[in-house]
């Protein structure tokens, strides 16, 4: 290798690692707080937003009602389920792009997966999901647990 094809391999190399020092450093997005109650109009069909969320396989992360999996969001909505344009926003806000880190594990819908009718139908769905759980104090076998601990231990 030449001099010349070391300081081009260099100087490549260097603008490399600056970029990827500048990505490192980019001030995080605020995130959004939680709201506990939607109160935006919901315009699709609740109906055909169930066949598509199971479809889709929402439920492997957000459970059947939203309370469960690993991504639960019921009863504390994320921001991106406030109203029917951010939920769609939120699903082909990372269609096109591909950041060096997601913000998220969640597979992108770009319009050619999900329309926006089929999105507006997800988001009727969603919003049809309520909190079903019940108080600790009403859980016959969290009683009995809880009862059991507070004895003393007998081998």
């Amino acid at each position: 290798m030449t001099n010349r094809n070391i300081s081009i391999a260099g100087a490549a190399l260097l603008v490399v690692a600056l970029r990827a020092s500048a990505v490192a450093q980019a001030p995080a997005q605020p995130i959004a707080k939680p709201v506990t109650t939607l109160t935006s109009p919901v315009t699709g069909n609740a109906v055909t937003g169930k066949k598509l969320y199971y479809d889709h396989a929402c439920y492997s992360c957000h459970g059947f009602n939203g309370e469960t999996g690993a991504r639960p969001f019921v009863p504390n909505w994320p921001a991106n389920l406030a109203t029917e344009r951010s939920f769609t926003a939120f699903l082909r806000g990372r269609a096109n792009v591909a950041p060096v880190q997601p913000s998220t594990s969640m597979p992108n819908y770009p319009v050619e997966s999900v329309s926006d009718a089929q999105a507006k139908d997800i988001y009727a769905f969603i919003r049809s999901f309520k909190s079903a759980q019940p108080p600790v104090d009403k859980i016959p076998v969290m009683n009995q647990i809880l009862a059991a601990a507070k004895r003393p231990y007998k081998p």
